[in-house]
């Protein structure tokens, strides 16, 4: 007798791990397949295709009016559950109405803006804020980061698996090498002396765990910025993950309203003017690409519209 066939919910996760994609990439993916079941009144998606995928597309664009890069983003999304895990690879979809909305500029700082921020906040969300602005991180980037990700002597922070599973490297702000020296020298400390903190595991990528059992408890894994509480997995093993991203952006939102700045602004702003200040001091904007993890150059190319006639030293001829 055949077992029971796993829920597609299950079944997503499952080709998305083995396929080594973001926690960030199975949420987003999750949630247009939802949305386009949804759309098409709960029917599974073995029972529809390309036009059925045709019609969700153009309804996003026609009457959701999101931008572009919104209507591909559940485009690879359907692509991702037809091809991979049902098998049944969609093809051509027909003629869909594109979305036209125009992408908005992002919200920059001044320096000072950034600094006034970052001095409103308390560690260790002032460190990952820093982190934000002298690093370029994405603040999922930041609190993921463990200790083997830091390197003093070349000054570089290494970002494993980020956004589309790519590993990049990234400057290591000097202003930070003592801050972050300090805080790491603390948790060496407390590791040392086998505080409460440091009973459980740290939870570890992928099978990691299973061919290192030990690593959760080595120095070099340990989270530099973990959560206070413990979570638990399916099958009941207790490990500790790092700092929850929404706790850091409220923070950070509370330090903008408390700065008074008049902007609307939060933690991926902190990346935007880490960008556009790289920009305005003269920096090629193929190495800023490669600091950012862009994969495509129009991505970075949107900071030098922010920037206007200030990108790269250029001035009106008027003066």
């Amino acid at each position: 007798m055949q077992g029971k066939q796993p829920r597609l919910r299950d079944q997503v996760r499952a080709v998305i791990r083995v396929n080594h994609y973001s926690i960030r990439t199975e949420k987003t993916y999750w949630y247009w397949i939802r949305h386009f079941i949804r759309f098409h009144q709960m029917k599974h998606p073995r029972e529809m295709g390309p036009r059925e995928v045709n019609d969700f597309l153009t309804w996003l664009a026609v009457h959701r009016n999101v931008a572009a890069a919104t209507q591909n983003q559940a485009l690879n999304s359907l692509i991702f559950l037809y091809d991979k895990v049902l098998d049944k690879p969609l093809g051509e979809i027909g003629s869909v109405v594109r979305s036209k909305k125009p992408r908005k500029l992002p919200v920059v700082l001044t320096h000072d803006e950034a600094m006034r921020i970052i001095d409103q906040l308390g560690e260790p969300n002032k460190l990952i804020a820093s982190l934000l602005y002298g690093s370029g991180l994405r603040v999922t980037e930041a609190c993921r980061l463990r200790i083997r990700d830091l390197d003093f002597q070349q000054q570089v922070i290494t970002v494993r698996d980020g956004k589309g599973a790519k590993d990049r490297t990234t400057l290591m702000p000097p202003t930070l090498i003592k801050p972050l020296q300090d805080w790491i020298e603390a948790i060496t400390d407390a590791w040392k002396q086998r505080s409460e903190e440091f009973i459980h595991p740290v939870s570890l990528p992928y099978a990691l765990a299973r061919k290192y059992p030990k690593a959760g408890h080595s120095l070099e894994w340990q989270w530099l910025f973990t959560s206070p509480s413990l979570s638990t997995d399916n099958l009941g093993n207790v490990s500790r993950h790092h700092r929850h991203i929404s706790s850091v952006q409220r923070a950070v939102r509370n330090a903008v309203e408390a700065a008074g700045i008049g902007k609307r602004a939060g933690c991926h702003t902190f990346r935007h003017t880490f960008a556009t200040e790289l920009l305005k001091r003269g920096n090629d904007i193929r190495t800023v690409q490669d600091l950012l993890g862009h994969s495509d150059l129009r991505t970075t190319q949107i900071y030098t519209h922010v920037l206007g006639q200030g990108f790269a030293g250029v001035r009106s001829p008027l003066g």
